[in-house]
């Protein structure tokens, strides 16, 4: 059994206008982001051995680059905890602040995280927003488990309000809803 430590990145410039500023393409982390990052460094000290999975979009890379400054832990970028519609909504599209980053633009800006390499290109091109339920319930099976191999003990994934709460319906079987939804670095900790 692993427990897995799920945080939600710290608020980004798409949350100051809604809905318009959902269509912020690239949005990066607000003062108060940045702030919030920093005070997770106080709720989850981390070390050399913590492993962190991110998604690969600049607020969370941005929220784990302020949270392990300093730490030479391991940090793995990962389309599988990218954004996820939640509750997802037929013929749905991913809005331009939920766009993934390339792999060369996160090795290029955050050239200390490891690319998760096993993913298959389809989900590193349009990842997790819009998939169906039940290609995500194979997704997140084949996640949870690749994280038990990963690490033994622990394992922080620092991702979405719509992907963690996926993760959390899947991982409880409790049917949840967007009153579910974790605020701006709330973490959920969860047995897998």
């Amino acid at each position: 059994m692993i427990e897995l430590v799920f945080i939600r990145h710290g608020q980004g410039e798409h949350t100051l206008d809604l809905p318009h500023s959902l269509h912020t393409k690239d949005p990066a982390l607000t003062e108060n982001g940045i702030i919030q990052a920093e005070l997770i460094r106080n709720q989850f000290p981390l070390s050399e051995k913590d492993v962190i999975i991110i998604s690969p979009i600049r607020r969370t890379l941005q929220t784990v680059e302020i949270w392990s400054r300093g730490i030479d832990c391991r940090k793995i970028v990962s389309p599988l905890v990218s954004p996820r519609m939640f509750p997802l909504k037929p013929k749905g599209q991913t809005l331009p602040c939920d766009k993934l980053f390339t792999k060369e633009k996160i090795k290029d800006g955050f050239s200390d995280c490891e690319i998760e390499e096993k993913t298959i290109n389809e989900y590193w091109s349009n990842g997790i927003n819009t998939v169906s339920e039940q290609e995500f319930k194979v997704i997140a099976e084949k996640f949870l488990n690749w994280c038990k191999q990963t690490c033994k003990s622990r394992i922080y994934v620092v991702s979405h309000d719509g992907t963690i709460t996926s993760y959390r319906q899947f991982i409880s079987g409790k049917k949840l809803t967007r009153n579910d939804f974790p605020k701006e670095t709330d973490w959920i900790i969860m047995k897998y």
